[in-house]
């Protein structure tokens, strides 16, 4: 897989309908993860934690509701995210682009098995870092 980059958009409840929306106007096939699905209970659980729209034509948007306790602003709602296998690569783009930023999530294992890291620049884009999991 190597390296790519793409915008991910983060959404105030209602990511399961822009998940069907985007599927439906850029076509492609969709997956979504929620909260519920990684242990959440409560009336969040069904809120879309993950959502990746893939098309044929080498489109991928990746789509997700807010956490709980983190209200839509200007500037949170666009993301971009770097992920793929290469791990050296992506550990050192991840090195230049949270120095003298800000570390959200520092770059370790996760729940789901990637390496993943979110932080925002010094000029105040956030960024994901997502290292894929070893496949055997």
């Amino acid at each position: 897989m190597g390296v790519r980059l793409n915008p991910y958009l983060h959404f105030d409840g209602n990511a399961a309908e822009v998940v069907a929306f985007y599927t439906d106007a850029l076509g492609g096939t969709s997956n979504v993860m929620t909260f519920g699905s990684m242990g959440m209970e409560g009336p969040d659980a069904d809120k879309i934690m993950h959502g990746q729209i893939e098309t044929d034509s080498g489109i991928t948007l990746m789509v997700s509701d807010f956490p709980p306790g983190v209200s839509r602003e200007s500037g949170n709602d666009v993301t971009i995210s770097l992920s793929g296998d290469d791990e050296a690569t992506l550990r050192g783009y991840w090195d230049k682009l949270s120095a003298g930023g800000k570390v959200e999530t520092p770059l370790e294992k996760q729940m789901w098995g990637d390496t993943f890291g979110a932080c925002v620049d010094r000029y105040g884009v956030s960024w994901l870092v997502d290292i894929s999991a070893p496949t055997s």
